[in-house]
């Protein structure tokens, strides 16, 4: 079977988020799509299996399943789009988070995503020792979210992942400011499921997005990751959805020596 590596919410390689992508006739099973997914040690790897009109799709980290995944989701479009269906332009996939729509635009690829507004929460000194910096705000909803002062504390923060991956709250842990050149700006960092820094997390904006709309009085906003490969992203909030749009490049394409 083939496995491509996609950078996703990138405009050359090496840069944007990594994901692999498992487009396949019938599905394997999850031990064996779990030993990939380990064996490929990217922060997620897609598997997708043509349903009808749709694509079943599911996301594998290292350490397991999750229920959600942005970049992955755009390299699974930006496969489907350049090697099996290149006359379709809009790709349907039912996920465990939910039925979700991409859209190919010219070089942009859309997603369509749930709309997630995180909910104030109490920081506590486990938090602040692990990040290395008190946040102004923290909110919680799927992951933990900061809010730091300034962009220079999001591109330059040094957390303790060992620290992190113990706090109780929170799949993951993302921290945002506002951004001079772009609107805002974010890292994101998922220890806990043995990925210490997820370059450009798509699903993670669910939660941005609305709460730096309401900040900036503004439903389109530009973003970007600051991570060491940096990625942008286009983002609109369109009441309990929102769009997340980027670029993708092909890094590579593997066969699976499988038995």
């Amino acid at each position: 079977m083939k496995c491509y590596v996609v950078d996703a919410f990138a405009e050359k390689v090496f840069e944007g988020n990594p994901a692999g992508v498992c487009i396949m006739e019938q599905w394997i099973s999850d031990e064996l799509m779990q030993q990939i997914a380990s064996e490929n040690n990217l922060s997620e790897t897609a598997f997708a299996v043509k349903e009808e009109d749709h694509y079943r799709l599911r996301w594998f980290t290292p350490a397991e399943e999750i229920e959600l995944c942005g970049h992955a989701t755009l390299a699974t479009a930006f496969v489907i789009a350049n090697y099996y269906e290149p006359d379709v332009e809009q790709f349907t996939f039912h996920s465990l988070g939910g039925e979700l729509t991409v859209i190919k635009k010219n070089e942009l690829y859309e997603m369509d995503f749930p709309s997630r507004m995180p909910e104030p929460f109490t920081f506590t000194p486990d938090m602040v020792e692990a990040l290395g910096v008190t946040p102004l705000e923290t909110y919680l909803s799927r992951d933990l979210m900061f809010v730091l002062e300034t962009e220079d504390q999001v591109r330059n923060l040094k957390p303790d992942f060992s620290k992190l991956k113990n706090l109780p709250d929170g799949l993951g842990a993302t921290v945002t400011a506002k951004s001079t050149q772009y609107d805002f700006a974010s890292r994101s960092f998922f220890p806990k499921l043995n990925v210490n820094e997820d370059p450009v997390c798509g699903s993670a904006h669910c939660n941005l997005i609305p709460y730096w709309a309401e900040r900036l009085g503004k439903q389109s906003m530009v973003a970007r990751q600051r991570s060491k490969r940096g990625g942008t992203l286009y983002c609109q909030l369109q009441k309990d959805r929102v769009k997340i749009s980027g670029t993708a490049v092909l890094y590579s394409i593997a066969e699976l020596q499988i038995d």
